[in-house]
């Protein structure tokens, strides 16, 4: 938001901000530092210990800007919203700049003085372990690793969105078929019955902004670039995110896939071919649903006459429940206890289940509602498998986090058992591996389902990747499988797309 508090409370200039580790003046954490821009002193964030805004508090009504020293996000307390604008003499630019520069040179100087550290005690202490030399210096490698990609600005709690921007750029199929495409803002049609024009009267187009966020993205001349402006059409095309509340991050995937998918079919009609595989809802497709697009059959057999009925269904995603009896044990579980697994979530969203009294299902042999069972199949797998655990539940009159640990795979997630394996009903499958390999994940950080934090993990070129906002860090595998997953993104070994979809090289 626009904030009116910048020209009282951005009073420090760059040339005061010192290069040192940034570190809570209070309670000495690195993590989460803010810089208050009317003094200069470093507190810890709200999620940390609460420090920067207490001394907003304690300073009323001065004090109220901060800049988060990491990802470089201000924030205003008495707006209680971060800021997107910024001053006449642009301070906050400037600021921004000397920030950056300070970190990548503490970034530097940090890595030269571990790698001098482990020099000197593998010199002094003969006796440590080979192990604990290795683990230090793998450290060390990481940190000095620098990403081919950028980080994306924080506009105001839109962590969902890039968290989501960010896995998706990294799923190579999708990301290299949308930067191909031709600048669609200059694309001739003139029927566009599904697009949305602003009060110029010109057509609003996502699928055109997003191709310019992922081909800033993989750009690399910048360590943060700024989607406002996809941010900017997402408001237009999508009511329900306008604003900088929190938002869900699936739920903004699936708007954003869904407004991609209706975008491409009105600009760059699919070819129409009923034997497609790759085929979306009424026989049209776009790269959406070649790439993310499954089908799921719904059995629904009648406990009375024993008739069953069927139902294919197309999806882009999978919702799975954590199972209740997992949800009910210890949140991080120690060793030798049982760990909920993913294809625990997969067997109980397969599994066989008696509908409840409130959702009878009409028979069509008997005339009349009958108790039933329903089981899942999956009768297509995409060639991106996308799963979205249930986190989020009502509790009598508000939503609470399921915060158990889901053990996933990082390569090699097997859907054989999952599948429909009747070879008369799958003969126009799309055929091929059923194996997939781990691309990215989505992690929700917090309690709430209106509040908390969204970063992502994803894999580029065999090395994983951390991606918080602005900042974007090295980090190994076991960081990642440790995680508390929201959204996976699983990519087949074998992938198949038709040819007029394949990215050109």
């Amino acid at each position: 938001m626009d904030c009116s508090h910048l020209d009282e409370n951005v009073v420090i200039t760059a040339a005061v901000i010192m290069g040192f580790k940034w570190r809570c003046s209070v309670c000495s954490s690195q993590s989460s530092p803010w810089m208050c821009l009317q003094c200069a002193k470093i507190h810890c964030g709200r999620y940390v210990s609460g420090h920067a805004k207490s001394h907003h508090e304690e300073q009323k009504p001065h004090h109220c800007v901060c800049i988060d020293c990491e990802s470089l996000t201000v924030f205003c307390y008495a707006c209680d919203e971060f800021v997107v604008n910024d001053t006449v003499a642009c301070h906050l630019e400037n600021i921004r700049t000397h920030l950056q520069k300070l970190n990548s040179s503490l970034d530097d100087s940090t890595s030269m003085d571990h790698t001098k550290e482990n020099v000197g005690l593998c010199r002094q202490n003969s006796n440590e372990s080979d192990g604990s030399q290795k683990k230090r210096l793998k450290k060390d490698e990481l940190a000095s690793i620098r990403p081919k990609t950028s980080g994306l600005r924080n506009l105001g709690n839109t962590c969902f969105m890039n968290a989501v921007l960010q896995s998706l750029s990294n799923i190579q199929s999708f990301c290299a078929y949308i930067k191909q495409l031709p600048s669609l803002d200059q694309t001739p049609n003139k029927k566009k019955p599904h697009l949305r024009r602003d009060k110029d009267g010109e057509d609003v187009l996502l699928v055109e902004e997003l191709r310019k966020t992922l081909v800033a993205l993989w750009q690399g001349g910048k360590t943060a670039i700024s989607p406002e402006s996809l941010f900017s059409v997402i408001w237009k095309v999508v009511p329900r995110f306008r604003g900088y509340q929190q938002q869900d991050a699936h739920e903004f995937m699936r708007y954003l896939l869904d407004r991609v998918h209706t975008e491409l079919l009105t600009l760059q009609p699919y070819p129409n071919n009923a034997n497609s595989p790759f085929i979306g809802p009424k026989g049209k497709g776009t790269i959406v649903t070649a790439i993310f697009g499954g089908i799921l059959q719904n059995e629904v057999n009648c406990l009375i006459c024993g008739v069953e009925s069927k139902k294919h269904d197309p999806f882009l995603d999978l919702s799975l429940d954590i199972p209740t009896h997992f949800t009910a044990k210890c949140q991080n579980p120690k060793n030798g206890e049982t760990v909920c697994h993913l294809t625990d979530c997969l067997a109980s969203f397969t599994e066989v289940e008696e509908l409840e009294d409130t959702e009878l299902y009409m028979c069509s042999n008997c005339k009349t509602k009958q108790r039933s069972t329903k089981k899942f199949w999956i009768r297509r797998l995409p060639n991106v498998l996308c799963l979205h655990l249930k986190r989020f539940r009502w509790n009598l009159y508000y939503r609470v986090k399921v915060d158990t640990y889901v053990e996933f795979p990082l390569t090699g997630l097997s859907m054989n058992r999952f599948m429909l394996n009747n070879i008369h009903e799958t003969r126009n499958s799309s055929g091929g591996s059923n194996d997939y390999d781990l691309a990215a994940v989505i992690v929700h950080h917090g309690s709430g389902a209106g509040s908390g934090h969204y970063t992502s993990y994803a894999s580029h070129e065999g090395r994983w990747y951390h991606f918080n906002d602005s900042t974007v860090t090295s980090c190994d595998k076991d960081t990642v499988a440790k995680c508390k997953a929201y959204m996976l993104f699983y990519v087949r070994r074998d992938i198949k797309l038709p040819d007029h979809l394949m990215p050109k090289n």
